[in-house]
């Protein structure tokens, strides 16, 4: 347990569990599923908060902001999430500002094609930030109501893109004005506990209102969510749990401790 909660969680967990004293296998797996809630965020799950104009009963420019490392499973959280959102009725736009990697839009609009969505593609080599800009006023323009923005994958030690992410956060927001802002972390359930040290500075580039727990298995627990939960008060909201387009689901923390602790 400790190799993927960390040792400091893994103890606190387990102490957790002896002050409920349980006497039989299912009141330890009990106390532990209760222990272990009782660490992670308390905030709510939901996608999307609602934005101004909803709460007006007018539904207003909303934008779910994608980031993470290289290879963490980006792309295609993105263009699940547009068939999900489309799913529910509303009208993605996704803008493809990964302008670094020579394929990076490439990807991105074969997603969107495949999700049977609108995009804005930014030119490689672009300044992600104007790309994001001017992808807002797009969607503005051909009455999208929903923004996804797939970012360039970048490690938690490269400042200089830190910064990068930084601005097209601060644009995002401005360029909002005011409309429903989401910004989601993919972790890669592979990584372990090293998912921690990544949040942690992501969040200082730009504040993580919600993970993604991509390419979770049967070969991966993603236990590190637990003590990111814990240390950043963030929720865990989607889960990525196979290749196809649907194969991305709402997380439902109970059920993902049973099977972190029973498996």
């Amino acid at each position: 347990m400790a190799a993927d909660l960390g040792p400091a969680m893994a103890a606190r967990l387990v102490a957790g569990v002896r002050t409920r004293a349980p006497r039989t296998k299912e009141e330890a797996s009990d106390a532990l599923v209760t222990t272990a809630l009782a660490v992670m965020s308390p905030k709510a799950r939901d996608l999307l908060p609602l934005s101004i104009g909803e709460r007006a009963g007018v539904r207003g420019l909303s934008l779910i902001l994608v980031y993470g490392i290289n290879g963490a499973g980006k792309t295609t959280t993105v263009g699940k999430l547009a068939h999900r959102l489309k799913q529910e009725g509303r009208k993605p736009m996704i803008v493809a500002a990964d302008t670094f990697r020579a394929a990076g839009i490439e990807q991105m609009v074969a997603w969107a094609q495949r999700a049977g969505v609108d995009h804005f593609d930014g030119r490689s080599g672009a300044d992600p930030a104007s790309v994001v800009f001017d992808g807002i006023n797009a969607a503005r323009a051909r009455g999208s109501d929903v923004v996804l923005v797939d970012t360039a994958g970048r490690l938690q030690t490269q400042r200089n893109l830190l910064e990068e992410l930084a601005k097209v956060g601060r644009v995002a927001t401005k360029a909002l004005d005011g409309g429903a802002y989401e910004s989601l972390l993919v972790i890669d359930a592979v990584l372990g506990l090293t998912s921690l040290v990544q949040a942690r500075e992501f969040n200082r580039a730009v504040p993580v209102t919600g993970l993604v727990l991509a390419k979770l298995d049967s070969s991966a627990k993603g236990g590190a969510v637990i003590a990111i939960e814990s240390e950043l008060g963030v929720p865990v909201k989607l889960a990525g749990v196979g290749e196809g387009i649907d194969d991305l689901a709402p997380f439902e923390p109970q059920a993902f401790i049973r099977a972190l602790f029973e498996a």
